[in-house]
C-alpha cells in the first residue's frame, strides 16, 4: 500500500487535465451503481490515472475523434477502501435490491471472485471502464454494448455469444482502439481495460477521489 495522500504523490493525473471535454459517468460518486449509494473513497466524479496511463488512453481518445467517435468513462483509480466497500457489500446477503438491474440471472454469493475481488487493477491506477459514444446528427450518444456497464453476467463476457453482430462489432471496435495504444481487456468484463506493462504492479492506493 502506498502513504501517497494524494493524486500528485501517486503519480497520477485527471484524465481531464489532458482531454478537457472527455465524457465523464463516474458511477461509483453517486447512486447509479450496484451497491446504489456513493461509494467509500469517491468524494468527487474524478478519472485519475498514473500519467503514462492517462497519456495513453487521451491517444485512444484522439484517435476516436475523427471517426464521429468518443470515450465515456464509468471508473478509473478506485482507492482500496472502495474495493473493501464492494466487497463487504458482496458479503450482505440482506441486499438483494440491485440484484434485478445489475446481476438478474446470478447468486449474490458469486459476485465475489470474478467480478468483485479483494484487488483490483483499478487501486494500482493503471485500469480503466469505460464504452463508446457516437456522434448522431448533433450529439454524442451511447453505442449498444449488449449489457450496461457493470451487469454481472454471461452475455457481458466480451467475446459473448448471445449478443447481435452489431453489439460485438462495437465491442471489437472499442477492444482495438484500446489495444492500439497499450490496453488489454477483461475477458469477463467488455468495458474494463488495463494498461500494460503496468506503472506500479505491485502498489496499491488509498487516497481518496476529489
Amino acid at each position: 500500500m502506498s502513504p501517497a495522500s494524494d493524486a500528485a504523490g501517486a503519480g497520477m493525473v485527471e484524465i481531464r487535465s489532458l482531454v478537457w471535454d472527455i465524457s465523464l459517468d463516474i458511477r461509483y460518486a453517486g447512486r447509479d451503481n450496484f451497491v446504489g449509494r456513493p461509494v467509500k473513497g469517491y468524494e468527487a466524479a474524478g478519472c485519475y490515472l498514473h500519467e503514462r496511463v492517462a497519456q495513453a488512453l487521451a491517444r485512444v481518445e484522439r484517435s476516436l475523434r475523427p471517426q464521429g467517435l468518443m470515450l465515456r468513462i464509468y471508473d478509473c483509480y478506485r482507492p482500496v477502501r472502495a474495493v473493501q466497500d464492494f466487497v463487504v457489500w458482496a458479503g450482505d446477503l440482506d441486499d438483494q435490491s440491485s440484484k434485478p438491474q445489475y446481476y438478474p440471472n446470478l447468486d449474490k454469493r458469486d459476485l465475489l471472485g470474478d467480478y468483485i475481488s479483494p484487488t483490483s487493477g483499478h487501486s494500482r491506477g493503471a485500469t480503466a471502464d469505460l464504452s463508446l459514444l457516437e456522434l448522431r446528427e448533433d450529439r454524442f450518444e451511447p453505442m449498444d454494448m449488449g449489457t450496461a456497464f457493470d451487469f454481472f453476467d454471461e452475455t457481458a463476457h466480451t467475446a459473448s455469444p448471445n449478443v447481435s453482430a452489431r453489439q460485438r462489432s462495437n465491442r471489437e471496435l472499442l477492444r482495438s482502439a484500446m489495444r492500439r495504444e497499450g490496453f488489454e481487456n477483461y475477458p469477463l468484463e467488455w468495458w474494463h481495460y488495463t494498461y500494460k506493462p503496468e506503472p506500479t504492479p505491485r502498489t496499491a492506493f488509498d487516497f481518496p477521489v476529489r
